[in-house]
């Protein structure tokens, strides 16, 4: 019977319960050290509710629950198409929830109502689905890696929490997870429909709070830790977790996409397209095109359609319906964003539009765009993380050098090109260095298909087959009678 406390709220024509304790053992209970910390709603600044804020002994106890799990528990054991109909049944109730958790969602991130419903809330059930779907076949010849970290980051809180924990649960492990700090109400609720679900204690455990990353990269019971955020932050933990035991390490990590546009594209699909990849959830977006190269030829016509467009964008809760584009995450990811523009002027990049704060309460950025963007500029080489288009121009039919400048990037996560020629396309799409290529599309992920980064935007994948697998190990038997 799990016992829950629980924050209301009565909000978008409904009554949303939060669990707000951390989750150990199939239990919710109070951080050890008895500390919590208000989490805010980025439309107006206003405290949603107090969240536990997970100690050292905390983790010490989950990864101690989730070893117990492992070593002694079903869920290992377990059969894998009994395993399989668990993840089932917790898809279900995710979809059953899935205006719940769209609100929590929405109120504790920003995301845009809309958007949090088809693709935060809509791809986490696909994708847990999916591996659930996986493991009808016995793979007798791979076997668990145990207990599992998984650290997410803020801008989609539950769509990384289902793009790590499905794999790693479908392939028979247990995991102890670290929401960010900002955003933890959707794992927390994904814990509470998780008990529902009938999955044993101790497979999973939810730490909200901050500050422990280190105890997960050392703690010599976790065998492999999964994280999304930043490079800095990714290369101490690749780091970390090599002098502590050897662990397993996937990492997903910064980005500078680059969107290539020909001027054989269809425009209107370019235009439309290119600002979704910029402004897609409010521009933090892992995948978003941090740098446009368009053709000399169409550049002024397309910087002047897109302008005309995000004036038609509205600004606003993103509970309305109507809404386009809503509040940044936190104040002091706004903040940065101010300081992004703020340093793209100085270095004599040409402001368009936006580039400040909305005049209202909450955390809103105006969409931006700037053009006249040099190679050596700061604003070309690092992610801005928000809606901020980065707008350079190339020389009318230059392949070649478009495809250099667009690779001269320590960032290989995505990128994408617009044009009417297949050739070109594919050409193009064979020689960017990145881990997904983007044809006349963007942002259009599939759960069966692997993501992940080249170079400095980490290694390993989430989602398809090469997920399982990094949540795997491979076992040779050799029998001689």
């Amino acid at each position: 019977m799990l016992f829950c406390t629980q924050a209301t709220k009565d909000v978008n024509n409904m009554t949303v319960k939060m669990p707000y304790q951390c989750f150990i053992n199939g239990q919710f209970e109070d951080a050890e050290n008895g500390k919590s910390y208000q989490t805010i709603n980025p439309t107006d600044g206003s405290v949603i509710c107090k969240v536990s804020y997970a100690s050292v002994g905390d983790v010490d106890r989950a990864v101690e629950a989730a070893k117990e799990a492992y070593d002694n528990g079903p869920w290992g054991r377990m059969n894998p198409r009994d395993r399989g109909s668990l993840l089932y049944k917790l898809a279900d109730l995710m979809e059953e929830h899935q205006e719940e958790l769209a609100t929590i969602e929405s109120i504790d991130s920003g995301a845009v109502y809309t958007l949090a419903l088809k693709t935060h809330v809509g791809m986490s059930i696909q994708t847990f689905r999916y591996f659930a779907g996986w493991f009808h076949t016995d793979y007798n010849t791979r076997e668990p890696l145990g207990v599992c970290a998984i650290v997410i980051p803020w801008n989609y809180p539950l769509m990384m929490l289902a793009w790590k924990s499905a794999a790693c649960l479908a392939a028979g492990n247990t995991l102890v997870l670290k929401p960010a700090q900002v955003t933890p109400l959707t794992a927390l609720k994904f814990a509470e429909l998780s008990v529902k679900a009938g999955i044993p204690k101790g497979v999973i455990n939810i730490l909200p709070g901050s500050g422990n990353e280190h105890k997960y990269k050392i703690h010599i019971d976790i065998r492999k830790l999964g994280f999304t955020g930043s490079t800095p932050i990714g290369k101490q933990i690749m780091k970390s977790c090599a002098v502590s035991n050897l662990k397993k390490v996937s990492l997903e990590l910064g980005g500078k996409s680059p969107l290539i546009i020909f001027s054989d594209c269809d425009m209107d699909k370019a235009v439309r397209m290119g600002m979704s990849s910029v402004y897609f959830n409010k521009g933090e977006n892992c995948i978003a095109a941090g740098r446009l190269f368009v053709e000399e030829s169409i550049h002024d016509e397309y910087i002047s359609r897109v302008v005309e467009e995000i004036k038609k964008m509205k600004i606003g809760d993103p509970l309305d319906r109507s809404t386009d584009h809503g509040p940044q995450n936190h104040k002091a990811h706004l903040d940065k964003l101010l300081e992004y523009c703020e340093v793209g002027i100085k270095e004599g990049a040409t402001l368009v539009y936006g580039g400040k704060q909305v005049d209202r309460p909450g955390y809103f950025m105006e969409p931006t765009v700037f053009t006249d963007v040099e190679d050596h500029m700061f604003i070309a080489k690092e992610e801005s993380f928000g809606p901020v288009m980065v707008v350079s121009k190339f020389k009318n039919g230059d392949v070649e050098g478009v495809l250099h400048r667009a690779n001269d990037t320590e960032y290989g996560l995505a990128s994408g090109v617009f044009t009417r020629d297949i050739n070109k396309a594919m050409y193009v799409s064979e020689r960017l260095e990145a881990g997904t290529v983007f044809i006349n599309t963007y942002n259009k992920t599939d759960v069966a298909s692997p993501f992940g980064g080249f170079k400095q935007s980490g290694f390993g994948k989430d989602l398809g087959e090469d997920a399982l697998m990094e949540y795997l190990k491979t076992k040779a038997v050799t029998v001689e009678y």
